[in-house]
């Protein structure tokens, strides 16, 4: 398999989603057959605002729960999400948990991912923090796997950079968290909104 490419750093880790592919997908279908048939049907009197609302849903879910991405390089952890790309130093991380969502902790800054998460049923099962000596185990769930990935991962870049959680010498790190803008979602979103007022006029 070739390997990905982050700012020069070769992905070591790419996670899987948990959840809200399928919905994700059936929304994105829905709004794409609605525009289909408002532009089919637009002169026989189908509302053109209906296919504005389709439209702008539709964007809105491939954004939310499509696009968000989630993977490790050896020296950062990437989330890609709605608005956003974050890039994370690992040996940066204090504190990470899977919950409902990924929350990791650095440079006295919480960020999230949506990628990874658990049932409000299961999160309030699996309050104890698992270690990276915990180690996969047969019939581990894939949420677990990966959470238990992170923490290696995590652990190995401390080791690394010669710090421990929580201490003065990780506090100093530079570069802890690095945001980039999702410059394409965010247009694409601000045109089916333009397109939704417009579609109000006609």
């Amino acid at each position: 398999m070739a390997r990905l490419q982050d700012d020069g750093e070769a992905v070591v880790e790419r996670f899987q989603p948990t959840s809200g592919r399928f919905s994700g997908w059936a929304a994105v279908l829905l709004g794409a057959a609605v525009v289909v048939a408002m532009v089919v049907y637009l002169d026989d009197g189908f509302p053109a605002w209906v296919g504005g609302v389709a439209l702008l849903v539709g964007v809105l879910s491939w954004a939310a729960m499509l696009r968000p991405a989630l993977w490790a390089t050896e020296e950062h952890l990437v989330m890609r999400n709605l608005a956003e790309t974050v890039h994370i130093r690992l040996a940066a991380v204090e504190e990470l948990a899977v919950r409902q969502v990924l929350a990791v902790r650095a440079g006295d800054r919480r960020l999230v991912s949506t990628v990874l998460g658990r049932t409000w049923r299961k999160a309030m099962t699996s309050r104890r923090a698992p270690s990276s000596e915990d180690g996969p185990h047969e019939g581990m769930r894939y949420v677990d796997w990966a959470e238990h990935r992170l923490r290696e991962l995590v652990d190995a870049a401390r080791d690394r950079a010669g710090v421990t959680a929580g201490s003065e010498e990780q506090r100093a790190l530079p570069d802890a968290v690095r945001r980039e803008p999702a410059l394409v979602p965010l247009a694409l979103i601000a045109l089916a909104a333009a397109l939704l007022v417009v579609s109000f006029f006609l």
